[in-house]
């Protein structure tokens, strides 16, 4: 049973320079306890889609009537304002990308944990603080009792993504949403950091949502990848599946992009151009511009996501007319090994 099932999701922005389709009709699920990856592009429409969930789109940004956002059977595109506050840090929450904005830097980290108890439980402030106190020591942070009297610029950058986390979980949500939650941080700090959201989500059951454009990081991290271009997607598969025998030619140039162990490359490979503004997406395939294997079709009529296979689709009219494919040069692809995928 899903946990989140989330249906033509519309959210546009009413900007002086035209209406603006951050989110256009995006559509997923996520079961309990499950990793889910949504990958792209700076500009794809990751983030907002995140924002949309937790209703924190603001003026001039707004959810277009007739979107679903069902939570646990609870609309969040149609409930009032006041019930979305209950669940917002009690049953589903965020990790941001960067801590320091994320943290108030006149409070200490204790006082900002054990205030996410205060506004979800009834229970006194000493034990806010006591239960703030054992989540920062659940999430690694060293003297927790001493650290949670200290104020965020005094912890290192993994120290604060730590107590960012630890916000995020001290209620036990069903649902998190981490919005690259590592990008801020060094390799082995990321890895750190990765490996405790494994392990809390093992620990608590929680369903994580991993927004990410590192796609080695969804490699070692979720069960099942949704790959966004031009505010829709335009891939989702199972994310060994996806690795070995990507379908649309979006992901596998994000795939070729990858730096590949055992294959010595003078520069990475690219993909040319750029995502286009959401105030004037392409007429047709919105990737057709920058597509190796475009033709007439693609740049006249918008493709739906096709079914390739058991939890695969494409939003590609390869799958209608596989033969194209075939007419151009075959795309190497990364597999999770560094092996070239074979040719199909």
């Amino acid at each position: 049973m899903s946990l989140l099932s989330v249906h033509d999701l519309r959210t546009y922005f009413y900007t002086d320079n035209g209406l603006a389709r951050a989110v256009d009709g995006v559509s997923f699920e996520i079961g309990a306890g499950e990793t889910v990856g949504l990958v792209g592009e700076s500009g794809c429409g990751k983030s907002v889609t995140a924002l949309s969930l937790l209703r924190l789109v603001r003026p001039p940004g707004r959810i277009e009537p007739g979107s679903q956002i069902i939570f646990d059977g609870t609309d969040l595109a149609t409930i009032d304002e006041k019930s979305m506050r209950a669940l917002r840090g009690a049953r589903i929450s965020m990790v941001f990308q960067e801590p320091m904005t994320a943290l108030n830097p006149v409070f200490t980290i204790g006082d900002q944990v054990a205030e996410v108890v205060r506004v979800h439980h009834a229970g006194s402030k000493r034990e806010a603080w006591d239960r703030a106190v054992q989540m920062l020591e659940t999430v690694g942070i060293p003297s927790p009792a001493q650290r949670a009297h200290e104020y965020p610029h005094q912890l290192s950058g993994g120290m604060r993504q730590r107590v960012v986390i630890a916000m995020a979980l001290v209620m036990s949500p069903a649902l998190v949403i981490a919005d690259e939650p590592t990008t801020a941080l060094d390799v082995t700090i990321q890895a750190q950091i990765l490996e405790l959201l494994r392990e809390l989500q093992q620990r608590l059951g929680t369903s994580i949502l991993l927004i990410t454009h590192d796609l080695g990081v969804v490699a070692e991290t979720v069960s099942r990848v949704i790959v966004m271009y031009g505010g829709e997607i335009v891939e989702e598969a199972p994310v060994r599946e996806l690795f070995a025998q990507a379908h649309h030619p979006y992901t596998e140039g994000l795939l070729n992009a990858m730096p590949q162990v055992g294959h010595e490359r003078e520069r990475l490979a690219t993909i040319p151009g750029t995502v286009p503004p959401p105030t004037s997406w392409p007429k047709g395939c919105r990737f057709h511009d920058r597509c190796p294997y475009a033709w007439d079709r693609c740049a006249a009529e918008h493709p739906p996501l096709y079914q390739i296979g058991t939890g695969h689709t494409s939003r590609c009219h390869l799958a209608d007319e596989p033969q194209r494919r075939a007419e151009k040069h075959e795309p190497l692809v990364a597999t999770l090994t560094g092996e070239r995928s074979a040719s199909r």
